[in-house]
């Protein structure tokens, strides 16, 4: 990669930060190019070198938040052990939710509003949900986990891990967590994972 052309991704990484952080408080329709290019730290008309509209960095926007779900959160057949599996992507969903809250309040605000500007992200999302019911009715069928509805557990799983960021400042009310300071991620974790693991009917050996 040269130097112009890594100059240029990071320009584009920089402008798509400040588009997630602008939308996940305003949406689509109160957050302005003038907002975006103020958090990006560049001119509006810098801002329009690199996007076509605002319309098309909000789809940019949700493709790039689609996709790195997909990445990082996918439930695959990555091990033998479903108690593995089901830690490790419950671990991973709640650090980046924690980490990362405008992301999963972003998405919260679209699905809200009626999700207007998914109708191209769904088949992508879908496919993921598809692909990990797939690798839970395999573990039903072979007995390592007790029988669940393989689409409502993720679905449940999803509720109680972007919780804590779509709902964080009830979530420091009552867990006393001033502003500034990080909820407790190991507490969340922890009872997150219990919850799920239980829900299977695994124990502490990892089986049902």
């Amino acid at each position: 990669m040269t130097r112009a052309q890594k100059k240029r991704q990071e320009m584009r990484e920089a402008i798509r930060n400040a588009a997630i952080r602008e939308f996940a408080q305003g949406g689509l329709a109160g957050t302005s190019t003038q907002m975006i290019a103020q958090s990006a730290g560049i001119t509006k008309a810098q801002l329009h070198y690199y996007i076509a509209s605002k319309e098309a960095l909000y789809q940019e926007v949700l493709g790039h938040i689609v996709s790195e779900w997909r990445e990082i959160f996918f439930l695959g057949p990555s091990s033998d052990d479903p108690r593995e599996v089901i830690t490790s992507y419950i671990r991973r969903k709640l650090k980046h939710a924690l980490e990362h809250p405008e992301i999963s309040r972003l998405f919260a605000n679209e699905i809200a509003s009626g999700v207007p500007h998914m109708p191209a992200h769904w088949d992508q999302l879908r496919a993921s949900v598809d692909e990990a019911s797939a690798v839970i009715r395999a573990w039903i069928d072979e007995g390592r986990i007790a029988p669940v509805d393989p689409l409502l557990f993720q679905i449940n799983i999803w509720a109680v891990t972007q919780h804590y960021a779509e709902y964080e400042a009830q979530a420091r009310v009552l867990t006393g967590a001033p502003e500034g300071q990080p909820l407790d991620a190991t507490r969340i974790i922890n009872e997150a994972t219990q919850l799920f693991l239980s829900r299977c009917g695994l124990t502490e050996q990892g089986t049902p």
